[in-house]
């Protein structure tokens, strides 16, 4: 079966998966869905034998029908490599009364790593097969995770430049260190003077510009997008929640066909959204749970079926979820909408215009998988505390925002479901903040004597990602104004 894609906002037009992951973006402005949403390849036994790569292929096959078996195993063979530290890709932690799935063994410390590395040769494959003669330029916005894993994914691959846009005093030391830092002849880095949201939306205006695309294609260039909302991102995370049943299976923590409960740390929704797919894949999820940070605008759509932008935007030590748009919850919408395209459009019409909109009684009704909950800072310094005291195990500031709420989730519920938390960064990402929660005393410590610190207490070998920093150079110096934002795309791609 040859599956299509659609956008969220037109139901009509079709394209294959190796167009949406090309284009990104749908022309409307909407997201790229699948037509529908197929179901689990193989039996729920036959997933506990199955390694990373093998579930990579039988999850991916099912949305990337138009790669053959040879590019797709290709695209696999090369993301999911000695890149990573471990061999299990995304190891699986029990501590305390959860599984802890360890999605930050990549090259960049990040779960963002599990879909970036794999798209560039998913992109540069969907070039190939439809006769792309353009170079492709790669525009990404970043609160911190997704810049570096692009960079990192696309320096120097053939065809294609990369140009990333962070909020300049809104991401850790450490992520701007790796950013800044790049290597690539095809790699440009810029801080913008505002928030994520700012760049976000920056980044979104540029790929509807109509005109800036005419004048980038006459250069010989065309947009594609390394951000969650491409098609490309997301598939490739479906594919860690079904390698995690698989784990919980061959290591006999649940029987075949047992349900489990998966908490998320959200911020632009991309990640469970990928779970929740994964449900409707067929896989035993009982209960998705959604956990944000003080920047709690999912928290409060869940309670009230009413998304609201319009709030102060505040800075966390989670940085990654400092985000008010969360961009991918479009795609939830036109999927509890029942594939509404024209209600899909009237909502976004409206958040575009006053940053609001409110779903029907109806559409609310659809969203019974999902839980939400948010935490603290005191919460999140607290359970980072608490776990590290109680078990030795370390988690970073995003991760305890997901342990924090599954606390809370399961005390007011008492819903004992087997668990599974989505640990989305490596605690040497945010070395200052997790150090300082074990304990105060340590925020008298320089950055890298903490990281030092940090490997005492947990054990854990400090990634080549953070060595790789301490003293490399800046490359990467350029800042600008969120108005300045397409020129100074077409500086670096030389378009007058």
């Amino acid at each position: 079966m040859n599956l299509l894609y659609k956008s969220t906002r037109n139901s009509e037009k079709t394209v294959t998966a190796s167009q949406a992951i090309l284009k990104g973006l749908a022309e409307d402005g909407g997201l790229f869905v699948p037509a529908s949403i197929p179901k689990l390849p193989v039996s729920l036994g036959e997933l506990k034998n199955m390694n990373y790569q093998e579930t990579a292929y039988a999850v991916m096959k099912e949305f990337l029908t138009d790669f053959t078996e040879e590019e797709l195993r290709n695209c696999i063979t090369k993301a999911y490599d000695s890149k990573f530290d471990t061999e299990d890709i995304a190891p699986l932690a029990k501590a305390h009364d959860a599984y802890f799935l360890e999605l930050y063994h990549g090259a960049t410390i990040a779960f963002k790593d599990m879909a970036l590395s794999i798209l560039p040769h998913l992109l540069t494959t969907s070039a190939k097969k439809n006769q792309v003669k353009n170079e492709i330029v790669i525009l990404t916005a970043t609160s911190g995770d997704t810049g570096k894993a692009a960079l990192a994914g696309f320096a120097n691959v053939e065809g294609t430049k990369i140009i990333v846009f962070y909020p300049k005093n809104g991401v850790s030391k450490v992520q701007e260190l790796q950013m800044v830092t790049q290597k690539g002849d095809n790699t440009s880095v810029i801080a913008i003077h505002g928030n994520f949201d700012n760049a976000q939306s920056g980044v979104k205006a540029m790929f509807e510009n109509k005109k800036l695309a005419k004048e980038l294609d006459q250069a010989g260039y065309q947009f594609s997008s390394a951000n969650s909302i491409n098609i490309g991102r997301l598939v490739p995370q479906i594919v860690y929640y079904v390698y995690a049943y698989g784990k919980l299976l061959q290591n006999g923590e649940i029987e075949e066909g047992e349900e489990i409960n998966v908490v998320v740390p959200t911020g632009n929704f991309g990640n469970i959204l990928a779970a929740y797919y994964a449900k409707n894949m067929g896989l035993p999820i009982a209960k998705l749970i959604c956990a944000s940070n003080e920047n709690k605008v999912l928290y409060d759509f869940f309670q009230t079926g009413t998304y609201d932008k319009n709030r102060e935007f505040i800075l966390t030590t989670s940085p990654s979820m400092d985000i008010l748009i969360s961009s991918n919850l479009e795609r939830l919408i036109y999927q509890i909408a029942g594939g509404d395209a024209k209600k899909d459009q009237e909502l976004m019409n409206d958040f575009k215009s006053k940053g609001v909109y409110a779903i029907t009684e109806e559409m609310k009704k659809n969203l019974a998988d999902f839980e939400a909950g948010y935490a603290t800072e005191e919460q999140v310094k607290q359970t980072i505390h608490d776990l590290y005291t109680d078990t030795g195990y370390v988690i970073d500031t995003h991760t305890a925002v997901a342990a924090s709420v599954y606390n809370e989730y399961r005390k007011n519920t008492g819903d004992t479901t087997k668990t599974v938390i989505a640990s989305t960064a490596s605690p040497y990402k945010f070395a200052r903040s997790v150090m300082t929660a074990i304990d105060a005393s340590y925020d008298a410590m320089e950055e890298f004597e903490l990281i030092d610190e940090l490997h005492k207490v947990s054990q854990m070998d400090i990634p080549n990602a953070i060595e790789e920093i301490r003293n490399a150079e800046i490359r990467h110096t350029t800042e600008c104004d969120i108005d300045q934002m397409e020129a100074s795309v077409k500086a670096v791609l030389g378009v007058v």
